[in-house]
């Protein structure tokens, strides 16, 4: 984890590669404590491949916040993945901490995007893997 510090320059980043995440998705990293020296926040572009989803998995103590921009996403969540929620392009998805969750995009010929944004600036090292078979 990047150490914070705090600092008056304004940073850009540009994405130029995807990188696959432990949760088996493609991410275009833009601001987190590694890019862009941020002590709080990561924000990131994440794209559900046709008929993709998520492994499922939790984020150990910090909040998700997402837009999405293109698609519609299934997000299963809670013990044993039970519940769901469907979100389209337009809308906010809010997922608390340590809360089981996988997504799955419902079109099998059109990529889901969505902006991901989460109160931790190296947001990977928390990500737990999630087996919803060991759910009580």
């Amino acid at each position: 984890m990047s150490p914070y510090r705090p600092s008056q320059t304004v940073v850009a980043v540009r994405p130029d590669s995807e990188v696959l995440t432990s949760q088996r998705l493609p991410y275009f990293v833009g601001i987190s404590g590694a890019t862009a020296g941020s002590g709080g926040l990561s924000m990131h572009l994440v794209v559900i491949p046709p008929g993709g989803m998520s492994a499922p998995h939790l984020h150990r103590g910090h909040e998700t916040a997402i837009y999405v921009l293109a698609g519609r996403v299934e997000t299963r969540y809670g013990p044993g993945l039970r519940d769901s929620v469907i979100s389209s392009a337009g809308d906010f998805l809010f997922i608390p901490p340590d809360v089981p969750h996988q997504a799955i995009n419902l079109s099998s010929d059109e990529p889901a995007r969505a902006i991901v944004a989460r109160n931790d600036p190296a947001e990977q090292d928390k990500v737990v893997p999630y087996d919803p078979a060991e759910a009580h």
